[in-house]
This record gives structure tokens, C-alpha cells and sequence, in this order.
């Protein structure tokens, strides 16, 4: 079974920089899309950002573009955002997701359309 630990979450000031950690494990698959999402209280949930380990490919979303990176450790199933120039706006409790369809991210990631999730992290940026 697909086990997802996030980490990395916490209080950051506004214009600030945090690293969010992904470890997955429980799974055999050679290559997989795997992404992050988050929940902003009262909010639904929605898609940041999502990478495919087959080619690389990423995908973002309009808010985050710029200002996040989705990265994998080539060495291991983990998987990070580097989240910099953070607002109050990115205060949201953050999913990492994985699947086992690579592809189509674009239109999978932002509709969540991912089969094994993680519990959470929760990012509050607050002066």
C-alpha cells in the first residue's frame, strides 16, 4: 500500500522561504506522477504543482508559477517544493499525491485526479 509522509510544514513571514518533504514508499512502479495540492481553510482543494518521474515534466499552477519548485530526489522516492516569496494567500494545509498514470498532468493535477494521498502539512504565513 502507497504510503505518503509530508513534512516540512510550519509558521513562515510573509516574503519568506520554506521546503516541503514528500517520502513515499509502499510501492513498486518504475515511473509515476506525483504532486502536491493544498487546502486553504474553507477552501477547496486544489492543484500547486505536479511532476512526472518518466520524463520529468512538470506542471503549476497560475498562483504558485515563479514562486515554487517541485523537485525529486533522483536517489530515492521523495520529492520536495521549494516554496519562496511565500504570502498569506499560501496559508493551506499541503497534500502530497501520487499515481500511477504519468502522464497528463496538465488537466490530472488540477482536477486531483490521484489515487494515493498523504495526510498533510500545514503552512501558515503570518507576520
Amino acid at each position: 500500500q502507497v504510503q505518503l509522509v509530508e513534512s516540512g510544514g510550519g509558521l513562515v513571514q510573509p516574503g519568506g522561504s520554506l521546503k516541503l518533504t514528500c517520502s513515499a514508499s509502499g510501492f513498486t512502479l518504475d515511473y509515476y506522477a506525483i504532486g502536491w495540492f493544498r487546502q486553504a481553510p474553507g477552501q477547496e482543494r486544489e492543484g500547486v504543482s505536479c511532476l512526472s518521474t518518466r520524463d520529468g515534466k512538470t506542471w503549476y499552477s497560475d498562483s504558485v508559477k515563479g514562486r515554487f519548485t517541485i523537485s525529486k530526489d533522483s536517489a530515492k522516492d521523495t520529492i520536495y517544493l521549494q516554496m519562496n516569496n511565500v504570502q498569506p494567500e499560501d496559508t493551506a494545509v499541503y497534500f502530497c499525491a501520487l499515481d500511477r498514470l504519468d502522464y497528463g498532468l496538465e488537466y490530472r493535477c488540477p482536477q486531483l485526479d490521484f489515487g494515493s494521498w498523504g495526510q498533510g502539512t500545514r503552512v501558515t504565513v503570518s507576520a
